[in-house]
């Protein structure tokens, strides 16, 4: 799906539609609900479903400081909102002019004028225009008096807390992508380039592709359960976060070791999704223990990998 951004010279043919603005960092479960609304509603205009989100996040422009790490990026996320239905992505760059745009300029202009939008569907914490001005109550005003339908969905709940974008990346900081997938409806997924290390695996018999480049939340340190995706395959993997003690390294790396595959991956990208974690860093009395403890690794991310990409095909 070609991601659209800029308003300017906007297709007439996704115009009067549903639209659904936000971050949708991650795409989680409560933005799932809010997508379903949005697609009820298109039908009933027989009217394209359109999300409008941010390139940037607005916080890396106003607080660049206290800035999350995103969950997504943009291209990832436009595929899991095509993946659910929406039928166009428009990811508008962040600056300066939209972040001053009072609550009823931004109204006017990007919702009336440029999507022309006929149905709003938002999560009740919704906020826009400067400083946050606008919120769900007054968008309703707004969309009462333009004679658009406005729907607020309700969050989602799930383990006895409602699932955000903050919760996941607790989450997947501490580790716990399995909980972390459940709120996702898809396994965490990174992103990066192969770089050339140290070759310490190969010499061991298990070689790693060793990624740099990652634009969005790295889990917590430690041994992982997943799948590799690169040139237009799939592939099991085991992935290790962090440093390497038994060999005194002490840099912080991302290593993939790509379970059955031979061929090097070097100056490509690469995409990991991960399942579950293993275990945590080790230091290992000798050569041979890591050994003995990286066959079992592969054969537990082998299976649970095997696992979820039968189930995939099967979907």
């Amino acid at each position: 799906m070609p991601i659209i951004r800029q308003l300017d010279q906007f297709p007439a043919e996704l115009r009067g539609g549903a639209v659904a603005i936000g971050n949708f960092d991650g795409v989680h479960a409560g933005h799932r609900r809010i997508i379903g609304q949005l697609l009820t509603r298109a039908r009933e205009l027989s009217g394209p479903a359109l999300v409008f989100t941010f390139d940037p996040h607005p916080v890396r422009l106003l607080r660049p400081e206290s800035c999350p790490p995103p969950l997504t990026w943009t291209r990832r996320k436009a595929e899991l909102l095509a993946a659910i239905g929406v039928d166009r992505v428009v990811a508008y760059p962040t600056d300066e002019a939209l972040l001053q745009l009072s609550a009823c300029e931004f109204f006017e202009r990007i919702i009336v004028d440029a999507l022309g939008a006929r149905a709003l569907v938002e999560g009740p914490n919704f906020y826009f225009g400067r400083d946050r001005e606008g919120t769900v109550a007054l968008l309703n005003e707004f969309t009462a008096a333009a004679g658009m339908t406005l729907d607020v969905v309700e969050p989602v709940s799930l383990a006895g807390e409602l699932v955000s974008s903050s919760r996941v990346r607790r989450l997947i900081a501490a580790g716990d992508v399995a909980l972390a997938a459940q709120m996702l409806e898809t396994p965490y997924r990174i992103r990066g380039m192969v770089t050339h290390g140290a070759g310490r695996g190969a010499k061991i018999g298990f070689p790693t592709a060793n990624l740099e480049a990652i634009d969005t939340l790295l889990p917590a340190e430690g041994v992982y359960a997943g799948v590799a995706f690169f040139d237009g395959q799939r592939a099991a993997a085991a992935i290790h976060i962090g440093a390497n003690p038994t060999f005194g390294d002490a840099a912080r790396k991302v290593e993939v070791h790509v379970i059955d595959r031979t061929e090097a991956l070097y100056n490509q990208p690469l995409e990991v999704e991960f399942l579950s974690r293993l275990r945590g860093v080790t230091t290992f009395a000798s050569q041979d223990e890591l050994i003995q403890q990286l066959h079992a690794d592969i054969a537990a991310a082998r299976h649970q990998a095997t696992k979820s990409i039968r189930e995939s095909e099967q979907a």
